[in-house]
């Protein structure tokens, strides 16, 4: 009997994507020992309505160049193909009806994870996969008592870039050849994205 596929989901808005999301990708794929990570491209996701730079199709081409020479590192376009907001436990749902036999792993930062409790239907992403919490240096945080059992922290020493930081360093014109692929900048480029 074969062992089950363990697929990691990396949810974000990826605007744009950057090097430090796809090193921490990397990092957990390693720690937790998974076969391949889905980088989810959120269409609209409830905390983020209408705040984009990039719009959806945008932001997915971007991971899409990022990880084109990569395995076990992917792009999935699971949420963008549904209407209205994105909210995880559907996509969980979705997800293991298209690989039923596999164990899924919701990757997200520690910060993040503290906040699940108040996200819409809790339980059910609880029941559909395990939670891998990134911890960054510097912050240190108190699991709820509700996850302790559902979720593994994984410390993470690595730079911590942030989306932000990345469009404020384009429109400013700083130099970023260290922070984004070359196959991203290219596009934000041809998209003429954040000031450039």
């Amino acid at each position: 009997m074969s062992t089950p596929e363990r697929i990691g989901i990396f949810g974000g808005t990826f605007d744009p994507v950057h090097t430090t999301h796809i090193t921490i990708a990397r990092h957990v794929q390693r720690e937790a020992n998974l076969d391949r990570v889905l980088f989810m491209v959120a269409a609209e996701p409830p905390h983020k309505q209408g705040a984009f730079e990039a719009s959806a199709e945008q932001r997915y081409a971007m991971v899409e160049a990022a990880l084109s020479s990569s395995v076990e590192l992917e792009a999935c376009d699971l949420e963008l193909k549904r209407e209205g907001l994105s909210y995880t436990a559907d996509t969980l749902d979705a997800l293991q009806e298209q690989h039923p036999l596999a164990e899924l792993f919701l990757i997200m930062g520690l910060d993040t994870m503290i906040d699940m409790p108040n996200w819409h239907q809790p339980d059910r992403i609880l029941e559909r996969a395990h939670i891998l919490a990134v911890a960054r240096p510097g912050i240190e945080l108190a699991t709820p008592e509700s996850l302790t059992e559902h979720s593994t922290i994984i410390p993470f020493t690595g730079s911590t870039l942030s989306s932000t930081e990345v469009r404020n360093r384009l429109v400013s014109g700083d130099q970023v050849d260290q922070l984004i692929p070359p196959e991203v900048l290219r596009l934000i480029r041809e998209y003429g994205l954040y000031g450039c």
